[in-house]
This record gives structure tokens, C-alpha cells and sequence, in this order.
């Protein structure tokens, strides 16, 4: 009885982390920016006074931050050469990399950029207009200096999982 129990409970779980949502989300307007799995962890980039970015990682009810551009001190090891061996790499072809890019669903794409060369942005303006037309985001050209970008990405690891299985 406890082990059957205890065997639906991982199999809930199991289900339960292959369907959670992966959410990435680079915004320059409000400065965010993190991947987060929606209700377990959220991972966001913050700028920091001391060092150059801090990395803020909550997990369930729990806050940590780490700067991983900081250098650790580690006493460095000794080299030792190894024999020739061989060495299986994994290398994705280019086919599972189209399709894992594929699993990834654009939930909101907004872009608004000035080059501050009125030639150059008189030049894109048919290009993002055809890019409005045809695509889900909002693509603007401005002429006022204002450079913004919002984009919004989710995905679930059954997705990710599908498109390395079906290779």
C-alpha cells in the first residue's frame, strides 16, 4: 500500500516537471531579465555597485545570491597528461537544433530601435513593416533615441525532450 502510494506520488511529480513551463524573459525597458520555471525557480540577472552583475536564484521560498563573474580562488592543479584516449563528443546536428529552437513559443516579441542615423533608420522602416505584417511582434523604427526590446519565451522540458527524441 505505502509503496504503491509512494510510486503515484513520483509518477505526479514526474508528470508534473516534464509539463511545468520554462519562461525566458529579456525586457531592456524594465531591466529584467531571467528564466524561471513557473512555480519552482527563478533565476534573474541584476546589475550590482561592487561587482558587475549579480545573479539572484530563488528556489520555492528561498533567496541566494552568487556573482559569477567574481574570481574564485582555487589552488591550481597540477597538469597531468593523460594517454590518448578517445573522446565521444555530442554534437547536435543542425536538424535537432532547428527543431529544439522550434519547441520554443514567442509569447510576446516587441522591438523599437532608433540607429540615430535618420538614413539608416529610413532604410529599415519598409523592413519592419514587413516584419509587423508578416510576424506575431511589434517591430517599430523611432526617430526620438529610444532603444527598446521585450522578448518573452516558453517552452515545457517535454518539448525539449521530444525534439532531441524524434532526431
Amino acid at each position: 500500500m505505502v509503496l504503491t502510494v509512494v510510486l503515484i506520488s513520483l509518477f505526479i511529480i514526474a508528470i508534473y516537471l516534464l509539463l511545468l513551463p520554462i519562461v525566458i524573459c529579456l525586457d531592456t525597458n524594465t531591466n529584467e531579465y531571467y528564466i524561471q520555471l513557473k512555480g519552482l525557480a527563478k533565476a534573474s540577472v541584476e546589475e550590482d555597485k561592487e561587482e558587475v552583475i549579480r545573479v539572484k536564484l530563488k528556489i520555492f521560498f528561498f533567496n541566494f545570491h552568487f556573482f559569477p563573474l567574481k574570481k574564485i580562488g582555487l589552488a591550481k592543479k597540477k597538469k597531468v597528461k593523460k594517454k590518448n584516449t578517445k573522446k565521444h563528443k555530442n554534437r547536435i546536428n543542425i536538424r535537432t537544433g532547428l527543431r529544439l529552437l522550434k519547441s520554443f513559443k514567442v509569447k510576446k516579441m516587441l522591438l523599437d530601435i532608433d540607429t540615430g542615423d535618420c538614413i539608416s533608420n529610413a532604410k529599415l522602416y519598409p523592413v519592419f513593416a514587413f516584419l509587423k505584417y508578416y510576424t506575431k511582434g511589434s517591430f517599430n523604427i523611432n526617430f526620438d533615441g529610444r532603444n527598446e526590446m521585450a522578448l518573452y519565451v516558453q517552452n515545457r522540458p517535454i518539448h525539449i525532450i521530444k525534439s532531441f527524441i524524434n532526431s
